[in-house]
């Protein structure tokens, strides 16, 4: 099958290779188009909290902030911002050039200047409980005594409280969820919201059609410039496909029909790719391969929660088979036979290699050792004469074959894996409110620090409020984690993430799989589409040249 698929993918590029360019005469607007298999749930920054979202997102929206390439925070529409010498007063003093975009809600449909008051809304909104934004957990640390936590002081200055000194705090504020809008569109539409963005971006909404187009066009009244004083952006328009098959995705991109298609489970990789991780010799001079480290993990999540009927019911309650199935999954074998080497074993706990305070020297995770996994499960009390109960796995469909991969691998030692295929949507919920004991789930970083990994385990972020899935509680990871949050010496609150890290791997409420990495597949004629290790998408500055396309109605 595998091999009619790239005959067949191959034969397709072949014949569009010999079309002729003719119907591409005529065209004049540059338009960047790529797709999203996952869809897009919400194009409300509140709501920004997977990476198909933030992508939509970041085209629409600015925050006070923002990262470039190399992960250093850099002004957006906060022009300048000081930190009092406490580390519990941000003062941020905000560019007086910003305009949100043109909708009916303004006075003549005319988009107003943004002042700082538009972000004690904006940032109020991710407060509040009505709204169950997902970013909640991230101002865990606002002092919110007597509305304090947000204050326009005047139109251009807006201030922020912490109730305990943070360093890595500027780097929440980069996240989407902190996007500015206007509070005229946010009550006129309410819920709906949603699907009538009103952003400051260098796009805007035009039309959603959703699960078959989405398309944003050029807002000529953005505020940034090129480093030549150019206005930005450079696109006439963006379009978004959802297609859900990789190889008609793959089929599309060879047509022109898509500029880029990001992440392995997106591209027929045996077909793409060679077994080492290198494009395929067939396709050198078509398009371009970008792959960097992503600050990325993939790994199992294991429901913890004593309380739970689903736990107590478990073998998974027992740390040793936890262990166990660490032990039981050779995870160099699957990123060489199942990712064409696109990625690392996941072998030192949570934290992805290329955060700073990585050290796989320090922090011992677990590699294939089905002995010691036989030998765990003999102590938990099953062997021979007491058989593990069948434990389940639920995942969605793009990690089907890796699930396949570790029930023969678990199978081995006497694991009896079934696997549950959910749709993405359904199996995020019912993660989210902790109805499955075990299941495949990712964590890709919102600002360069291991205390955004480390988040996941912090008692105070049991989900759906925060981002602990696995409702994994212990008073001696808590200690360290505030700990952490307080210390301004890198060196020390590094040592408190491994001591974190380690305790994680302990106690084993998840099965570390491997660090991802970005891979992109990209047309020659595009340029300026940065890549970076959190794998955001930014447009803003890109160029499409020969054969630009018309933007459709």
């Amino acid at each position: 099958m595998r091999k009619f698929l790239a005959f067949f993918i191959s034969l397709s590029i072949a014949l569009v290779a010999c079309t002729p360019k003719s119907a591409e005469t005529g065209e004049t607007r540059t338009v960047f188009r790529y797709n999203e298999a996952a869809g897009i749930a919400s194009l409300d920054p509140i709501f920004a909290s997977k990476v198909e979202n933030i992508w939509a997102v970041n085209q629409l929206y600015n925050g006070l902030i923002q990262m470039d390439d190399e992960l250093q925070i850099q002004p957006c529409i906060a022009k300048s911002w000081d930190i009092s010498e406490d580390g519990l007063t941000y003062s941020f003093h905000l560019r007086t050039d910003v305009y949100f975009h043109d909708d009916e809600v303004f006075e003549g449909g005319k988009g107003r200047k943004v002042v700082a008051s538009d972000f004690v809304h904006s940032l109020f909104r991710i407060l509040n409980p009505d709204e169950s934004s997902p970013g909640l957990w991230i101002f865990n640390n606002i002092d919110r005594t007597a509305g304090k936590g947000f204050e326009a002081l005047n139109d251009s200055t807006l201030e922020i409280h912490l109730l305990h000194p943070f360093p890595p705090f500027l780097g929440l504020l980069t996240m989407q969820y902190c996007s500015v809008v206007p509070f005229e569109a946010t009550e006129k539409y309410g819920r709906d919201f949603r699907s009538h963005p009103v952003g400051t971006g260098p796009f805007k909404f035009k039309i959603w059609k959703e699960g078959a187009k989405l398309v944003f066009i050029k807002n000529d009244n953005y505020f940034e410039k090129d480093d030549d004083g150019n206005s930005l952006p450079y696109l006439d328009a963006v379009t978004v496909s959802f297609l859900s098959e990789k190889q008609v995705v793959f089929l599309e991109f060879s047509k022109g029909t898509l500029d880029m298609v990001s992440g392995l489970d997106q591209m027929p990789k045996d077909e793409v790719l060679l077994h080492t991780g290198a494009l395929n010799p067939l396709y050198k001079g078509k398009f371009r391969l970008e792959t960097l480290p992503y600050l990325k993990t993939d790994y199992l999540g294991i429901l913890v929660d004593p309380n739970s009927d689903l736990v107590k019911n478990s073998p998974l309650k027992l740390k040793a088979v936890r262990q166990a199935i660490n032990y039981g999954i050779d995870r160099q074998q699957m990123i060489t036979y199942l990712r064409n080497n696109i990625g690392a074993p996941a072998n030192s706990g949570i934290v992805p290699r290329g955060m700073p305070s990585f050290d796989a020297k320090k922090v011992k995770g677990y590699t294939y050792n089905p002995d010691r996994a036989t030998a765990l499960l003999n102590a938990a009390g099953f062997n021979g004469n007491n058989e593990l109960p069948e434990i389940t796995i639920t995942t969605s469909k793009n990690y089907r074959e890796m699930c396949e991969f570790m029930q023969h691998q678990l199978g081995e030692i006497g694991i009896k894996i079934k696997i549950d295929v959910q749709q993405a949507i359904n199996l995020s919920e019912l993660i989210a409110t902790a109805r499955v004991n075990l299941f495949r789930k990712n964590w890709l970083a919102d600002y360069p620090d291991a205390e955004n990994f480390l988040a996941l385990f912090y008692s105070r972020n049991f989900s759906p409020v925060g981002p602990n899935y696995t409702h994994f509680s212990s008073e001696e990871y808590d200690e360290l984690y505030e700990k952490a949050q307080l210390e301004v010496n890198d060196t020390i609150r590094f040592k408190y993430y491994q001591q974190m890290d380690q305790i994680i791997i302990e106690e084993a409420p998840i099965v570390p799989l491997y660090y991802d990495d970005v891979i992109r597949l990209v047309h020659n004629n595009i340029s300026g589409l940065s890549t970076n290790p959190m794998n955001l998408l930014t447009l803003k500055r890109v160029k499409k040249e020969n054969n630009p396309r018309v933007l459709e109605d």
